[in-house]
């Protein structure tokens, strides 16, 4: 049987025709407390002893009006302005509702459906946003539920931001936000904090400090983001940072940071976007006025005054903030590919350079000389002139690759460590065997130069000395 539950009304008319028939009571006294003839006493009498409490529930109770929006079309109503249509006023988007997506709401419904869905229109009033503001924390106060608590929050932080903005990107991973801030954050030097936040979720995905903004700060980060969390979508940088204007104009491949760092992207199939404006990337702007304020504070605290030591601190600290700034990332789902191999992530964040091999079977690089070891451990020798690739992988190890053969590279020493005529050692030396990783494609040579000949920075530099040579022969 089922269980009748009748509102507040329901349930005292049918308290008092109860206790009217069991007591065989007054019909007027009935008349004066629900407000009604003495026929309608009677119809509800009758009604009461051929069906019970049943009668007096209303007849349309838990069905759906024939004019309500199901549910299906109030969430993708929804999910069209958060992706799609944001920054749309309200009585625009109900146009673009009905033009583009065959959605034939009134105006004041796609109001009330935003509204319950704690959107704000572009250009809310102070008043509009308090009143917002006000019923979120009334809710907050009295759920219980942790994922609800993170949307109010999520919700909370959006009116509370001072700066026209974008919407957040839909997914963990989509957009990864990248800069470096110059500030005293310890000791009495100026250093460069270079830094990389999820659009999404707000979390600081790295943190490296080094002397300058440099390729090697960099690539620390896309190394914490790859071993973490996995491979990226998106960058977002600065132009004005190392992936565009540093050595531009130069014609060295291992100066060119922008060619080495799209290369590495390139490899792990990540976009890069730049901008000019900083308010495109404000997320990571905010992060920097965020720590400034806060993380010298902490780093005089623990009384660290060196690099090496700062960053050992930022390990910890980025679990700190996150756990206070920035939204959960379980509750988003992520768009990370899966976490590359520790060998591949040490390989395809090189240094690549051109070389050639000189008179002596050697590659200059750096102001010091390299002979190629084989597999077996023993030198290779090469003519004059051959071509080779060096790459210098991300722990700094050295390897180049000559006629798509990858061989490690020995430092060949100014001066011997020791002498076979005064030291009574053996002169047969023992082979130099090291891990010689097997050739792929981010090593192969014509594929890295014909990408650095596909570069737009360096087709329009070439352009430019060959237009100066056309002028300087005139």
């Amino acid at each position: 049987m089922r269980k009748i539950e009748l509102n507040m009304n329901e349930q005292n008319n049918y308290q008092i025709i109860k206790k009217l028939v069991e007591t065989n009571g007054n019909k007027l006294n009935a008349e004066i407390k629900i407000g009604c003839s003495r026929r309608h006493i009677n119809r509800l009498i009758a009604g009461y002893k051929s069906e019970g409490k049943a009668y007096f529930q209303h007849g349309n109770t838990n069905r759906k009006p024939m004019t309500m929006i199901d549910s299906e079309t109030r969430q993708n109503i929804i999910d069209l302005y958060r992706n799609k249509y944001y920054d749309s006023n309200f009585t625009h988007y109900t146009e673009l509702l009905a033009k583009h997506e065959k959605i034939s709401v009134s105006e004041s419904s796609v109001r009330n459906i935003l509204d319950g869905a704690h959107i704000l229109p572009p250009k809310a009033t102070r008043k509009t946003k308090r009143r917002m503001k006000e019923r979120l924390q009334a809710i907050k106060s009295l759920t219980t539920s942790k994922q609800k608590i993170k949307e109010i929050d999520s919700a909370l932080l959006e009116i509370e931001e001072a700066h026209p903005r974008r919407p957040r990107c839909a997914y963990f991973g989509e957009m990864i936000q990248m800069d470096a801030s110059v500030h005293l954050w310890f000791g009495e030097e100026k250093a460069q904090l270079h830094a990389a936040i999820d659009d999404a979720t707000g979390a600081i995905v790295g943190l490296y400090f080094d002397k300058q903004e440099t390729l090697n700060g960099y690539y620390h980060i896309f190394h914490q983001i790859l071993t973490e969390y996995g491979i990226p979508y998106m960058f977002y940088t600065d132009r004005r940072t190392v992936f565009e204007y540093k050595q531009k104009k130069s014609t060295s491949i291992e100066a060119d940071t922008f060619t080495q760092f799209s290369y590495a992207c390139h490899q792990l199939g990540v976009e890069i976007k730049t901008s000019s404006i900083p308010q495109a990337k404000g997320r990571v702007e905010r992060l920097f006025q965020t720590l400034q304020s806060r993380l010298p504070v902490e780093l005089r605290l623990k009384g660290i005054t060196t690099i090496e030591e700062a960053n050992i601190f930022l390990n910890s600290y980025i679990k700190e903030y996150n756990s206070q700034f920035a939204l959960d990332p379980n509750l988003i789902k992520s768009v990370f590919e899966k976490q590359p191999s520790e060998e591949k992530i040490n390989h395809i964040l090189a240094v690549i350079s051109n070389r050639k091999i000189d008179n002596g079977h050697c590659i200059r690089y750096k102001k010091e000389y390299y002979l190629p070891l084989g597999k077996d451990g023993l030198p290779k020798h090469y003519y004059k002139g051959t071509k080779a690739l060096v790459i210098q992988a991300f722990d700094n190890q050295l390897y180049t690759s000559i006629n798509d053969e990858i061989h490690a590279l020995k430092l060949v020493p100014k001066h011997e460590h020791t002498s076979v005529n005064f030291d009574n050692i053996s002169k047969v030396s023992e082979p130099d065997k090291r891990h010689i990783p097997p050739i792929s494609h981010p090593w192969r040579q014509a594929t890295f130069t014909n990408f650095a000949k596909k570069q737009k920075h360096r087709l329009d530099f070439e352009a430019a000395c060959y237009t100066q040579e056309v002028l300087n022969g005139s």
